[in-house]
């Protein structure tokens, strides 16, 4: 397992039990959750950028709750499980802030994660949420180069976008990003 890998893991752990206990920033950066045996064999650039994810979701976490907001189909916010939230901000958090990973890469990452921590259909709805992401901020980035304004984008009209449903009811995609492209 890559150490970004890992680091991505600690991240949605750490952001799952922020959400779960309401742990303060300082004990999430401190991986004190975390056992001290599995600790001391990371390697300090895993820890770093596991640190740098956590601190982008808890600090920007209003901002990636409303965009992770626009792209649930028919399911309210609130009834999200844990899991799943703490996967979509660990994976928002790598497209909003970390824009030298390819999108490709961090929707996969995302993916792989919820095919082993989350439900059975998990992978499918965050593969959705997160898509709708990245072409938002697709949009808004072709806009920004145009000279247009920095407002976040709304989908086309008339766009041929396909359903998926999930446990959370349908999600809206365009792209399938199941198959890796690393």
């Amino acid at each position: 397992m890559s150490a970004r890998r890992k680091a991505r893991i600690l991240a949605f752990q750490a952001l799952y039990a922020w959400e779960a206990s309401d742990s303060s920033l300082e004990e999430l950066l401190g991986l004190t959750w975390l056992d001290a045996g599995k600790l001391s064999q990371m390697d300090e650039e895993t820890l770093a950028f596991t640190r740098l994810m956590i601190a982008q979701a808890v600090e920007n976490v209003s901002e990636i709750d409303r965009r992770i907001s626009r792209h649930l189909a028919h399911w309210p916010f609130e009834r999200l499980k844990k899991v799943d939230l703490a996967i979509l901000r660990m994976g928002a958090v790598c497209l909003l802030y970390q824009p030298e990973i390819s999108p490709g890469i961090s929707i996969d990452e995302a993916i792989e994660i919820a095919k082993e921590y989350g439900s059975e259909e998990s992978y499918k709805f965050i593969n959705g949420v997160l898509d709708g992401i990245r072409r938002d901020l697709e949009s808004e980035r072709a806009r920004l180069a145009t000279g247009g304004n920095s407002r976040p984008a709304a989908a086309p009209a008339g766009d041929s976008d396909t359903t998926i449903e999930s446990a959370y009811g349908p999600v809206s995609r365009k792209n399938n990003h199941d198959q890796k492209k690393e």
